[in-house]
């Protein structure tokens, strides 16, 4: 199916679904897990792996969920938001569904949901679980949303769960402070459940002292294994996983990725250990992590230009993502820049504008969060950068780069995942999917 055959399909469950957004976030856990009751959600037997953190959660999801696949299951794998279109959000076997799939689902998953007044993430999860069963999948990953302990991803029970590092992001719901975020992160934990983390500092004392209580086996990054990374370049990373002091079954592992970074190091040992401690074979690691990509995270396009993008919406991401470039070369000739109007503009800002680059601001068309580019510019400017330009759309901020560059430059693209998106699917020469995005 072709993305415009998605696009112009009927699709009323899904406009009613896109329609929750504008109510928002509602804590508690209530409605999600009598809304999986009523659908019978997930099927019996159904293995779940959760996956929470800040940044890298999705690269863990991604991994784990191939890894599970090249063992010879049928996983699925659920992740928000999407970048592009909204099949993205239930993967099965490392494909994304149809959307006249997805509206199948949401149309069966509505009646309970309007019934119980749910919201549109418990929805989007129930949704996805249904695909899943639909499917036949007898292993489902499950990124969480912007926490754990409330998240509705949260009702289910796992094998195993894996936070990644954790950073200030959504600190108006979530806490002020590294390990506040840590403890709502940290609920995803289940007594007798292993767990592996990739948190380090306050936010890992925090974990260790939560897996104390509920009793759950827990392996962490640089405690019980590291990472050393033999290489890193455009082509992706080269690294291997070992254990520190004492033996952790299966390790050393020395694996190739196509993820780009060496940030990534981590996030690829926490789904290495992960996939191990769920009893898959080095073989079938291997196999899936040589393959998997991550649309959106340093992601590169070589065209007129080489076109890379990044959804670093908060400081850590964005010092990852300065990091990396400067690593990699050559430097950017521009960079083009959107935010949601709840982050931390100022913070994902510093680190970038210290590669002394020009930019451009804008913002994602779809999005209502999306900050003004004026706002954006100002706060540039603050920083101490040099040239700052302002445009409204995606499209645009895209040709202003070009006038502003020559052919082969490199042009940064980061920031909001919606504006990553929008312009992913422009370089692509595709249709939008041309729905408003809060979440």
């Amino acid at each position: 199916m072709t993305d415009r055959d998605d696009n112009e399909a009927s699709t009323p469950a899904l406009d009613w679904l896109f329609g929750l957004q504008r109510f928002g976030v509602k804590p508690g856990l209530e409605r999600a897990r009598a809304l999986l009751t009523a659908l019978e959600l997930p099927a019996p037997g159904t293995q779940v792996v959760l996956v929470a953190g800040t940044n890298g959660k999705g690269t863990v999801t991604r991994l784990v969920s191939a890894a599970l696949t090249a063992a010879g299951n049928v996983t699925g794998s659920f992740f928000s938001p999407h970048l592009e279109r909204v099949g993205e959000r239930a993967r099965i076997d490392g494909e994304d569904s149809a959307t006249a799939a997805m509206e199948s689902a949401v149309a069966n998953v509505r009646p309970a949901a309007e019934e119980l007044g749910c919201t549109f993430f418990e929805v989007a999860v129930a949704a996805a679980l249904y695909r899943f069963r639909e499917a036949g999948a007898n292993w489902v990953v499950m990124e969480c949303g912007m926490g754990g302990r409330y998240d509705a991803t949260n009702v289910l029970d796992p094998v195993l769960s894996a936070v990644t590092g954790v950073a200030l992001d959504h600190q108006t719901v979530l806490g002020s402070t590294i390990a506040a975020i840590a403890v709502d992160k940290a609920g995803v934990l289940r007594e007798g459940v292993p767990a592996v983390t990739g948190a380090d500092g306050d936010a890992l004392e925090v974990i260790e002292q939560a897996a104390g209580q509920v009793g759950a086996p827990l392996l962490a990054l640089g405690r019980d294994f590291v990472t050393d990374v033999h290489h890193s370049g455009w082509d992706g990373l080269r690294l291997t996983v070992s254990p520190t002091s004492g033996p952790v079954v299966g390790l050393p592992l020395t694996l190739s990725t196509p993820l780009v970074g060496s940030h990534q190091a981590a996030n690829v040992a926490v789904a290495a250990v992960s996939a191990m401690r769920l009893g898959v074979s080095h073989g079938a690691i291997i196999d899936a992590f040589s393959t998997t990509r991550l649309p959106g995270r340093l992601e590169r396009f070589d065209l007129d230009r080489a076109w890379v993008l990044d959804g670093a919406h908060n400081r850590q991401a964005a010092q990852a993502l300065a990091a990396s470039v400067a690593a990699l070369g050559p430097p950017p000739a521009a960079l083009v820049l959107g935010v949601s109007a709840d982050k931390d503009v100022a913070g994902v800002l510093a680190p970038l504008v210290d590669m002394g680059v020009t930019i451009v601001a804008t913002r994602a068309s779809n999005s209502p969060r999306a900050l003004q580019p004026g706002v954006i510019a100002d706060i540039a400017r603050a920083l101490g950068t040099g040239e700052v330009h302002e445009e409204e759309g995606p499209r645009q901020a895209l040709e202003k780069a070009r006038r502003l560059t020559s052919e082969g430059d490199l042009v940064l693209v980061a920031g909001s995942l919606f504006l990553v998106g929008e312009v992913r699917t422009l370089l692509r020469g595709a249709s939008p999917e041309g729905r408003s995005r809060w979440q």
